[in-house]
């Protein structure tokens, strides 16, 4: 015979229903301050970037992680208020990797009412028998599938294809470019695409990655692994992404602080001469309006740029 059901099954061991019930409000405020800065920082980056205006159709690359899903999410909250219209069309691209679940991104677009297009092309066979095997795939495949993306939006009328890369994706780039590139050049917000026909924008450029892993458990996507770029572990992309993982564990604020130096630039104290006339610079005999500045390399003053937090933290 069945025990009888009381309040108390909705607690756990050693827990009042009333202190469960407080949980259950404190996730529930939690998960609407989320979903209100989720909304705020991808507004924050249409507006700030000119991503979205009136008319535009915009094809919403959709690989099956939690950040296009969060991406594809929260851009269909902020075109139910926007004060233009526009169009979403979500896209994948099957790319036949073994075991791929096919079903699972229409099944959801579809449930979801929102316009999509599955696009089969297969890739995988081509990055596998090209690569070498241990030497990293993402290079070829990227450049394949932005051919194959360029193509579908060309088809769908598409004049925009957003991406779902978030604010630590926009930081590993950087230092990658740094570490192994001798460049100080990181992932653009909006850019022309490489055949000059479209814009591509990155909507989550704002966000931070574990928001978007915090909304994709509550939201509860069907997330769908890579059997690629995700099986590699010596990928140069990982290990930058656990350099920057340690050093917010070690000093909190780091990442933020990092994120707000890549739109504060002062090409004046760096050493690129096609940046900053460096070889027609003359003394004007007048003083600078901001001080002194030339020997300013241990004077350390937090950058105020509109949306960013930035934490202050010990040497």
């Amino acid at each position: 015979m069945n025990a009888p059901i009381n309040n108390d099954w909705l607690a756990a061991d050693n827990e009042s229903p009333e202190t469960a019930h407080d949980k259950a409000m404190k996730i529930e405020r939690e998960t609407h301050k989320l979903e209100k800065r989720l909304c705020r920082q991808m507004g924050q980056a249409i507006s700030d970037f000119n991503m979205i205006e009136a008319g535009d159709r915009v094809m919403v690359c959709m690989s099956g992680g939690k950040d296009s899903y969060g991406m594809l999410d929260i851009l269909l909250k902020m075109q139910a208020r926007a004060p233009v219209d526009f169009e979403l069309i979500a896209v994948n691209l099957d790319q036949k990797q073994p075991g791929f679940p096919a079903d699972v991104l229409p099944t959801y677009l579809q449930n979801l009412g929102v316009k999509f297009h599955i696009e089969t092309q297969d890739t995988y066979s081509i990055v596998k028998d090209k690569v070498p095997e241990g030497k990293t795939m993402c290079s070829l495949c990227s450049r394949l599938r932005r051919g194959i993306l360029y193509k579908v939006a060309r088809e769908l009328g598409c004049n925009k294809l957003a991406l779902g890369h978030h604010r630590d994706d926009m930081l590993q780039t950087f230092f990658l470019n740094m570490f192994f590139g001798g460049k100080l050049k990181g992932m653009p917000p909006k850019l022309v695409s490489d055949n000059g026909e479209f814009m591509v924008i990155r909507p989550l450029a704002f966000v931070a990655e574990a928001d978007l892993t915090r909304w994709a458990a509550h939201r509860e996507f069907p997330i769908i692994p890579c059997t690629l770029c995700g099986s590699q572990e010596n990928l140069q992309r990982k290990q930058i992404g656990n350099m920057l993982r340690e050093w917010q564990k070690k000093h909190p604020g780091r990442i933020e602080n990092m994120f707000a130096a890549l739109q504060n630039i002062v090409p004046s104290h760096l050493m690129d001469h096609k940046a900053h006339d460096f070889k027609n610079l003359k003394t004007t005999g007048v003083p600078m309006p901001d001080g002194d500045t030339a020997f300013d390399e241990e004077s350390f003053t937090e950058p105020t740029l509109p949306g960013i937090q930035v934490i202050s933290m010990a040497s």
